[in-house]
């Protein structure tokens, strides 16, 4: 008899991206110097002791060997609740009961750039990344479930931020690939029920139900009220809509990519005419790097901040300089376009 439906789902997941990860480590070059790289991949899992990240910790755990890579995991401990300490170390003696090796707990202090989510996350991955460098990581795995990604849709709509924030989450994302999330296509309730099937115990962090953060509001308030309103399959439909407008943004990506040499003149200014020429969805992205190239940050780079700065090419009336975050401003000069820090 084979395993319950919910366990052979997230182990199909987890296998499927643990293959393109072994595939990548073994199609890359060695190094010459052996000893620089470890002989198989270590594939590390971020885990909260939630639900979604705890099924995940145990696909891989059953998984990885099999195809003879090693298994890890970190736990990162925000600090923001009481005991949060005493929670990280029982996560890490979870994640050893599995058989993972290396694993650790991590505290980070959360700043408040943003506000407390975002701060969060910040703090959360630069942890992540430093786990990654210090223990020599394939990847990471993330336990983000299609449930999530309908969730970043809507708030990314909410933002008016454009096709990008529409796209939701990569399945690849970060420095070289390096986070992997392969639960995109899975509901949350698939990853509990695998959990509980498994007597894998899990905790469920307070802050998820907290009506403080914008996100808990959104799971416990507005997606049931969307569903009610629209029929079931809403979560469904954002979470392709994500995939589709990512396809959608990659392309225009690619095409700002190719036509910003074309709008700079000799000495690399931003030549308006140019850029008028160009479809908007194009020029916008142009801009926008442009403003981040000159050391704006790209967390605080809003579609109004570019709105404004297209309108120095767009409806020029001598209207004088845009102030952008991170003490970057962008200014018209004689038919150029000048954006750098004041």
């Amino acid at each position: 008899m084979g395993p319950h439906p919910a366990v052979a789902a997230i182990r199909l997941a987890v296998r499927r991206v643990l293959h393109d990860i072994l595939t990548e480590y073994t199609s890359t070059p060695h190094p010459a110097d052996h000893h620089e790289r470890p002989p198989s991949p270590l594939v590390l899992v971020a885990c909260s002791g939630g639900a979604d990240s705890m099924a995940l910790a145990s696909a891989l755990a059953f998984e990885a060997p099999k195809l003879g890579m090693r298994a890890g995991g970190v736990t990162v401990d925000h600090g923001l609740q009481p005991g949060s300490g005493l929670r990280a170390e029982e996560v890490v003696l979870r994640l050893r009961e599995l058989g993972l090796d290396p694993v650790e707990a991590t505290a980070v202090r959360v700043g408040r750039d943003g506000g407390p989510e975002a701060a969060a996350r910040d703090a959360r991955y630069a942890a992540l990344d430093a786990a990654a460098v210090r223990h020599r990581a394939a990847a990471v795995l993330l336990g983000h479930t299609r449930d999530d990604q309908a969730e970043t849709v809507l708030l990314g709509l909410a933002r008016g931020s454009g096709i990008r924030s529409l796209s939701g989450m990569a399945a690849v994302s970060g420095a070289d690939g390096r986070y992997r999330r392969p639960f995109l296509q899975l509901d949350r309730q698939t990853a509990r029920k695998a959990c509980m099937v498994q007597s894998l115990p899990v905790w469920d962090d307070p802050h998820n139900a907290d009506p403080a953060y914008t996100r808990s509001r959104l799971r416990h308030e507005g997606l049931p009220a969307l569903e009610k309103a629209l029929g079931k399959g809403v979560v469904e439909a954002l979470a392709r809509t994500a995939q589709l407008s990512r396809d959608d943004a990659d392309a225009l990506d690619t095409w700002a990519s190719q036509a910003e040499g074309s709008v700079r003149d000799a000495a690399g200014g931003l030549e308006c005419a140019k850029l008028y020429a160009l479809p908007p969805a194009v020029r916008r992205r142009i801009l926008r790097r442009a403003a981040i190239e000159a050391g704006a940050p790209a967390g605080s780079l809003f579609a109004r901040h570019i709105e404004e700065v297209d309108r120095l090419i767009t409806g020029w009336r001598g209207q004088g300089a845009i102030n952008l975050p991170g003490k970057v401003v962008a200014r018209r000069q004689g038919g150029r376009l000048v954006i750098r820090q004041g």
